[in-house]
């Protein structure tokens, strides 16, 4: 056999089309390895039969096997090898460990599909043994109520149909994008740590709601409904959110005060700030861990 036959059958089972075939092991099904398995189960992308799951504790263990029907251990290794997708979900300063001893039941025609922050897939490639693919991604919190953001991005070993693999396992849970590596740790900072930014300024504008006299509940309503809705119109229009705001703001109307006094606080500013901070955070994660 050729090596560049003995490459693209090596690479075939990690590389089924997702929910036809391929077995899935979530290693670490916390709080988001625990959403991404629930989805999956869910929207039937794969069937019980298909999906096991590790996690730390033997009682945690029994008590979601039980609620999800599936097998789920306390060894990795175990669940590794019953896989062709491997959905690496523990946290950062763990992931050597992790792969450690995941390793011997590694191969190339398994594909590694990893949400550590912060961890990129050169570093996971050195963990495990040769020719492995690798993806990195990167979700966000959203994909609970299945309006999530994920980024993934392909590792040295990894082709477009991994990729492509790993793009579908985030598309049950909101919208993915394929991007490059360097990327990453500012889609960390935007995407990833960005609902947290959304949900302060929610906070401030139901407060804000209350302060001119509407009941909590309404301002909160009013305040979310009103973000998914300028959201969904730059998202289902491709507007540029410049454009869209020059369709709300009437001269001499009511807006343009308001955003006299958004751009007098400083907001726009401190939101750029808050992303490039974050991103730089995210760099130094792996060095500390």
């Amino acid at each position: 056999m050729t090596q560049a036959k003995s490459k693209k059958a090596s690479a075939s089972a990690a590389s089924r089309e997702v929910g036809k075939s391929a077995r899935i092991a979530v290693i670490g099904a916390g709080k988001m390895g625990g959403i991404l398995l629930q989805a999956f189960l869910k929207r039937g992308l794969f069937t019980r039969e298909q999906a096991c799951a590790t996690v730390q504790h033997p009682e945690k263990a029994a008590a979601l096997s039980k609620s999800l029907g599936i097998p789920v251990y306390t060894d990795n290794v175990k669940a590794v090898r019953q896989a062709d997708i491997v959905l690496l979900c523990v946290k950062p300063q763990v992931v050597r460990t992790a792969l450690a001893q995941m390793r011997r039941a590694l191969s190339p025609a398994k594909l590694i599909v990893s949400i550590a922050a912060s961890v990129p897939t050169s570093y996971i490639e050195e963990s495990v043994p040769a020719r492995v693919p690798v993806v990195r991604a990167m979700p966000n919190t959203p994909c609970l109520v299945g309006k999530g953001m994920t980024a993934v991005s392909g590792g040295l070993h990894a082709n477009a149909d991994h990729l492509e693999t790993a793009r579908k396992l985030f598309e049950v849970v909101g919208r993915s994008v394929i991007v490059d590596g360097k990327h990453m740790d500012a889609i960390t900072g935007l995407s990833a740590s960005g609902p947290a930014y959304i949900y302060i300024i929610l906070e401030s504008l139901a407060e804000a709601g209350v302060k001119v006299g509407l009941p909590r509940d309404m301002a909160t309503l009013l305040s979310a409904q009103t973000a998914l809705g300028a959201a969904s119109m730059v998202l289902e229009t491709g507007d540029h959110p410049a454009l869209l705001k020059e369709a709300v703001t009437t001269p001499a109307g009511c807006t343009i005060d308001g955003i006299l006094e958004l751009e007098d606080g400083k907001l726009r500013v401190t939101l750029i700030k808050a992303v490039v901070k974050a991103a730089q955070r995210a760099k130094e994660l792996l060095i500390q861990s």
